[in-house]
């Protein structure tokens, strides 16, 4: 029997999950190397997949398992002004280095690379095996323009006419099939040119719809979770918005499609990539997780009052966003952040509530950023210090507290100076557990009294134990109580206290 026939119960994911974003072909093309044979999916030794749970990973998401569109690769290798990103990515890259975008998708099964369905299968049950959940992509807004739909199902598509195709040829691709020859329009977001490699399917079409639920009815017979490529492009608004002239007043389904997926597929675990401040209303349709964009921003540009307010939102709220320091779309934290602004901005994306995101080679250190069309070469030797940092904090956010215990944002007076406004605080605590972190997010010193309010006593001695440098500080409870905690940070510093009675 072969594994996809296997029944797999529904998994479960602890609150606050953490996820870790494998570029699958990149990953087995590494190991290859290393073990010095072929790798596909269902030949990772078990080493690597112990790796993962030691780790405390409650997600993988395999990234890029999907076949890639010949057309596309033939298309990327066409365009020159990608030639300087590769240069810096992969100096001496061969054309064999360019694989294609993962995400122009020319059927949903596994592409040849990375193994068959039974691989497949294998992967998830050796993950299962270790507690942890299997994820994958599912790219709805559109398909590779070598996918058969586009000969088989043109009506699946957004159209234009001769006219349309002659004003801006840029925008449309002639698909030839049994039906004819059409003009169908290349993909895009509201803000950016068309994506020359995939074609627009139109979300208002039932028959489409209908199409991509069976799609996903198969992938999530596969997996535990999916990773909706750009989710917000589905919404009805949106999508009437952007194609409206092109649909010849074809009304707009009653329901969203993400509403009729979830129906669909209701064990199926969805994150969103969701831009545009449209996070709350997919979860109102069933997603379980939405990017937090916005909170990366503010890390990154160091808007500590916009990072305070997003904090300060309802930790129910917040437990269904996926907080990230980079992914396959962002640059490398390396680059952003380096090793000075690691120590805050990594504390507070790996203790903050939320589904806590890592992509590969981010614990690393790993540089640059690999465009997602090019294979790596082997894996360079990691950075020692993101080396040991991430391995600290993995192991402390890794507490039982951190996932089951209450949250609490607390507020930070001034002592002396202004630069508290720098420092953000907030503690997790459970009836046999107590943290208390701080993260300075400006580059210069800082301080200020953290009020603990009444979970400090008055009448107890305390221990504030450092996790992140191994330091003890006994405090009285009759200072903590009254005047709060001081702190006092240099800049893109942090602290992970443990706190105990004396």
């Amino acid at each position: 029997m072969a594994l996809a026939q296997v029944p797999v119960a529904p998994i479960t994911l602890r609150p606050h999950p953490h996820l870790y974003e494998i570029n699958t072909w990149v990953w087995l093309e590494q190991l290859a190397a290393r073990l010095g044979r072929a790798t596909r999916l269902g030949d990772v030794p078990d080493a690597e997949w112990d790796a993962l749970a030691t780790r405390g990973f409650d997600v993988v998401w395999l990234m890029g398992v999907w076949q890639r569109s010949a057309e596309s690769r033939r298309i990327t290798l066409e365009d020159p002004t990608i030639f300087p990103r590769y240069d810096r990515a992969l100096p001496g890259w061969q054309l064999e280095d360019v694989i294609g975008s993962p995400y122009a998708v020319a059927a949903y099964v596994p592409d040849p690379r990375i193994g068959t369905w039974d691989d497949l299968d294998r992967a998830r049950q050796k993950l299962r095996e270790r507690g942890i959940a299997l994820f994958l992509d599912f790219v709805g807004n559109h398909t590779a323009l070598d996918h058969p739909w586009t000969r088989e199902h043109p009506e699946f598509y957004v159209q234009g006419t001769r006219q349309d195709f002659r004003a801006d040829p840029g925008s449309f691709f002639l698909a030839e099939g049994p039906q004819g020859t059409f003009f169908i329009a290349l993909a895009k977001d509201p803000y950016f040119p068309p994506w020359k490699d995939v074609a627009q399917l139109n979300h208002f079409s039932p028959e489409m719809r209908a199409a991509q639920i069976a799609e996903l009815r198969t992938i999530a017979s596969h997996c535990d979770g999916i990773r909706c490529d750009m989710a917000m492009l589905h919404l009805r608004d949106i999508f009437g918005g952007i194609w409206g002239r092109f649909l010849a007043k074809a009304p707009a389904p009653k329901t969203e499609f993400w509403a009729d997926a979830h129906a669909a597929v209701p064990s199926l675990i969805l994150l969103a990539e969701a831009y545009w401040g449209t996070g709350q209303q997919l979860l109102d349709l069933g997603f379980s997780f939405v990017y937090d964009k916005e909170f990366y921003d503010a890390v990154r540009d160091v808007r500590t009052d916009e990072v305070r307010h997003r904090l300060a939102a309802p930790v129910e709220q917040q437990s269904h966003l996926a907080r990230f320091l980079e992914n396959h779309d962002e640059p490398r934290s390396a680059d952003v952040f380096g090793t000075r602004r690691l120590p805050s901005a990594g504390t507070l994306m790996g203790t903050v509530p939320g589904m806590r995101f890592y992509y590969q080679g981010e614990l690393d250190g790993c540089e640059p950023h690999l465009p997602i069309t090019l294979r790596a070469p082997a894996n360079a030797p990691p950075d020692e210090f993101c080396l040991e940092f991430y391995g600290k904090i993995l192991g402390i956010s890794n507490n039982e507290v951190f996932h089951h215990g209450q949250w609490r944002l607390l507020p930070i007076w001034p002592e002396g100076d202004a630069t508290s406004a720098n420092i953000i605080a907030y503690q997790w605590r459970s009836e046999k557990s107590w943290k208390v972190v701080a993260v300075n997010l400006a580059g210069q010193a800082s301080q200020g009294r953290i009020q603990l309010g009444d979970t400090a006593l008055a009448d107890k001695d305390y221990i504030f134990y450092d996790q992140l440098h191994d330091v003890r500080y006994p405090r009285k409870g009759g200072e903590l109580h009254e005047i709060g905690l001081f702190v006092r940070l240099d800049g893109f510093q942090a602290h992970v206290f443990n706190i105990t009675l004396a």
